[in-house]
């Protein structure tokens, strides 16, 4: 008889290399696994260095060996949660001019069609095919998507590696042909000028830094491009849009937590850039554009000047540049600053003003007459839940569309006539293999913290889930950059739900659930508070029987991944098991090394820790790498991305390395690395299915529910 040999883990290589920070040593014997040609590993996998590659491929086939087990189980759910999803789904279509555009699958597709038909009914026109665009490729992932004033020609754009280099191409609607125009390295917006004769756009530099914007004029090289405007400060991201008018491209440059916006006349051959107001370090604005039959244009700023830290809207004429340097004296306000009452987003159209607002953890959309003044909200019933606001494609209009769920109603998109105040179903989520909400339960509760705080978590259970303690638990979390994770439906949550599992979502500081306070006390010096509100939050559901200690799945993704190794360091006696995508976890070195393209941008969220003392030693303090010790460490999935720009594979790898060294004898910890793929994980709707049902078959087998 023959037994087979147990399942070694890898052992990464210790190539020891130390630095000396604000008087401290650094010892990192696993630096080796970041790639020195990093920027052409995002552009291209194969030139992975041969030690890197091998080292991650060994880790996969240790992956491999260590999920084995749960293959069939993947299957069965990989199928579970594919038939939850209607295979020829397709959006509501959008009116713009002439068309009605829309995008759908068809039958078993893994990529999005691109349609337009006649406005109010008429033949479909297929625009893009991204089934046939992807195939041959690994990876494919459509970016922006923009139609010329005239609609003769579609502005889009794609990533074929995971990267997030996009290139932007032309499609001649009329003739159904590219045109050679080719833009590469470009962030994946197109705004349009005027006349359609060509588009302005954002190009990432080598460090993947989206620090500039440039036109491109329709039959012309990219490498003859004009630039338009160049960001000199690596700490600032530039973003490009248009407002809801089409009067303005909009030219945001903003890091977490200042702004400042230049406008350009998308009129105006000459491309002139207008600054609305210098920027201010903590000041926070974005504008919106009324054009005005007088000239005498207005913008609408929703800001947090003069310490609205909850967000104001007011009102400005169009500044010009003499104006700018002290453009607020002649903002006034519109909706007045209200503490607790945090504004998230405004549509603005031709006669109406639409604002996102959240206010005890609830959000609503409240409607304002331009005209009159008056104002309704949109009111809805359920004690938690998600809505959000797609103003459309049009800007002279009375309707506004919303998306509603809940944790047990799949999604609505409804349409709002403002003047009637009627409102009309446009597409209600399908489940086509069925959901019966009643079959289910959704909650908010709060759990306290040990400094007087009070931590909201949503959750979804089954009825008939004992609640003594005895049902493993999924707990959710996030917690970065002011991100507020929503109360939706989730088709992908029902999986486990329906095996005993409650699926909790924690809202912890470092999000905006309870207004921008609740942001402000999860960063910087302050950052502790999220890994101890998730802490909180579940020890509450232990203590409160909606699960037990040690039958709890952690789970959360890049910043949330960093929360993960974390509140591992911290109670790792808390959890049975804990699941870290794309994991942010090696904080230190990253926030040190000013070169990769997050680092400048980061500063404000995390602190500069090479210039500030304090902020190293707070960033020390808790940076996962940095705080594996020899302790007894739950099971642990880390994934990641070969070419993810966000979390560079080799902050999971050198986790990982570090865990395994410090406890040779402990829990497993499983490492898998797409070789294909980015921060997003696999492309195509189902491939990434596979991700999620890897993900759940651990969670399930490690608290003996499979």
């Amino acid at each position: 008889m023959t037994t087979s040999s147990p399942i070694v883990p890898p052992t990464a290589k210790k190539r020891p290399s130390t630095r000396v920070v604000h008087g401290i040593a650094l010892q990192d014997d696993y630096a080796w696994l970041r790639a020195d040609n990093w920027q052409d590993v995002l552009r291209d996998g194969s030139t992975l260095p041969s030690d890197i590659k091998a080292h991650l491929e060994q880790e996969n086939r240790y992956a491999d060996a260590q999920l084995a087990e749960g293959e069939q189980l993947r299957a069965v759910l990989f199928e579970e949660l594919k038939g939850r999803i209607k295979a020829d789904d397709s959006s509501v279509p959008s009116p713009d001019g002439p068309f009605d555009y829309y995008s759908r699958f068809r039958q078993g597709g893994q990529h999005r069609l691109f349609c337009r038909r006649p406005r109010g009914g008429g033949e479909e026109t297929l625009l893009l095919d991204g089934d046939a665009l992807a195939k041959g490729k690994s990876f494919f992932a459509f970016g922006g998507f923009a139609p010329s004033p005239d609609h003769r020609l579609i502005a889009w754009s794609c990533d074929e590696n995971g990267s997030e280099f996009h290139t932007i191409r032309l499609l001649d609607t009329s003739k159904g042909v590219m045109l050679a125009d080719h833009v590469p390295d470009t962030e994946g917006e197109a705004v349009w000028l005027g006349d359609g004769s060509g588009f302005y756009y954002v190009k990432l530099d080598e460090n993947h830094r989206a620090s500039s914007v440039w036109l491109h004029h329709l039959g012309t090289p990219a490498s003859t491009d004009r630039l338009i405007y160049d960001e000199a400060d690596a700490g600032m991201f530039v973003g490009l849009s248009q407002t809801q008018s089409r009067g303005l491209a909009v030219i945001d440059i903003h890091d977490h937590e200042t702004s400042e916006v230049r406008v350009i006349r998308l009129e105006d051959a000459g491309s002139h850039v207008h600054l609305i107001a210098a920027r201010q370090e903590g000041v926070q604005y974005e504008i919106e554009h009324l054009p005005l039959p007088d000239g005498k244009d207005q913008l609408l700023i929703l800001t947090n000047f003069d310490d609205a830290e909850d967000f104001r809207i007011m009102t400005a004429p169009l500044a010009t540049p003499a104006q700018a340097s002290s453009a607020q004296a002649s903002w006034s306000d519109l909706i007045p600053h209200k503490p607790g009452r945090y504004i998230l987003d405004m549509v603005l159209l031709a006669d109406w003003l639409v604002r996102l607002e959240r206010e005890d953890g609830l959000p609503r959309i409240v409607i304002r007459s331009l005209s009159s003044g008056e104002e309704h909200a949109i009111d809805f019933a359920e004690e938690a839940y998600s809505l959000s606001l797609d103003g459309g494609m049009e800007f002279i209009t009375d309707r506004i569309r919303f998306i509603y769920s809940s944790m047990t109603t799949p999604a609505e998109t409804y349409d709002y006539d403002m003047r009637s105040r009627e409102r009309i179903l446009r597409k209600r989520q399908e489940v086509p293999s069925g959901h019966d909400p009643a079959l289910y339960v959704t909650r908010r509760v709060f759990a306290p913290t040990a400094d007087g705080e009070s931590v909201p978590i949503s959750l979804l259970y089954r009825k008939e889930t004992a609640l003594d303690g005895s049902a493993p638990l999924l707990l959710y979390g996030y917690g970065a950059y002011g991100l507020s994770m929503p109360a939706q439906f989730s088709t992908n949550a029902l999986s486990l739900v329906d095996r005993g599992f409650v699926y909790a979502i924690a809202h912890i500081r470092g999000g905006t659930e309870k207004g921008w306070r609740w942001y402000r006390e999860g960063k910087l010096a302050k950052k502790p508070n999220t890994f101890q509100d998730f802490i909180a939050a579940g020890s509450y559901l232990a203590e409160r029987g909606f699960t037990a200690r040690k039958r709890i799945v952690a789970h959360g993704g890049s910043a949330g991944g960093m929360l993960m190794g974390a509140v591992a360091n911290l109670a790792p006696d808390l959890f049975g098991a804990i699941v870290a995508e794309v994991p942010f976890v090696d904080v230190l070195t990253t926030m040190l090394d000013d070169s990769l393209p997050l680092t400048p941008p980061e500063w404000p969220e995390w602190g500069n820790p090479i210039e500030d003392e304090a902020a190293f030693r707070t960033i020390l303090s808790y940076s996962p790498v940095d705080n594996v010790a020899a302790r007894p460490y739950p099971p642990i999935l880390a994934l990641a991305g070969l070419t993810d720009p966000r979390v560079t594979y080799w902050e999971p790898a050198k986790w990982v390395a570090r865990l395994r060294e410090k406890n040779p004898q402990g829990n497993p910890v499983i490492f898998k690395v797409n070789m294909d793929s980015g921060h997003g994980g696999a492309s195509g709707r189902f491939e990434r299915l596979k991700e999620v049902a890897l993900v759940q078959a651990f969670a399930l087998q490690r608290m003996g529910a499979a």
